[in-house]
């Protein structure tokens, strides 16, 4: 037997205000975000934002339904939108805030595993990283590539 390690390298900032210029305007986009959540059974508010290679910014918040999981997440409404309105471009970062009644939470907002590999696909898609900003009041973590947060990630393209 042989024992492996992986490795995954992310930036930690304090504030928005320590981001560059075009991840602050994403990040501020994705706690925009945050008001067009359909929330009525988690009370928990999630917003994201993508930009594309076109530099358009798209919006998606999440959206619960009573016929659970008929429901979709923040991230996969904006890239999904993003997908559909603009096919022809590229989805190069994607940032997302979330929190309790729509108030910013404290920690870093943290995608689920669909939600990974579907910016896995469209990472896969442009055939360059897709960067990925995580929100919180108390700190903010910007991940390089896909792969730092879905490691083996399952590609069939």
């Amino acid at each position: 037997m042989t024992e492996k390690q992986i490795n995954i390298r992310f930036h930690e900032f304090r504030t928005i205000e320590e981001l560059e210029d075009d991840d602050r305007e994403l990040a501020r986009a994705a706690i925009e975000a945050m008001g067009g959540a359909y929330a009525p059974y988690s009370h928990f508010h999630v917003g994201a934002a993508v930009r594309l290679s076109n530099g358009k910014i798209v919006k998606g918040a999440n959206q619960e339904n009573a016929a659970f999981p008929s429901g979709l997440c923040a991230e996969r409404t904006a890239m999904f939108s993003a997908g559909a309105t603009y096919p022809d471009k590229d989805i190069l970062s994607l940032a997302l805030a979330g929190g309790v009644m729509g108030r910013l939470g404290s920690e870093p907002a943290t995608p689920c595993g669909a939600c990974r590999q579907v910016m896995a696909q469209y990472q896969a898609k442009a055939r360059k990283p897709l960067s990925v900003i995580m929100i919180g009041a108390s700190r903010i973590w910007k991940f390089d590539k896909v792969d730092d947060i879905l490691p083996l990630i399952f590609d069939s393209i």
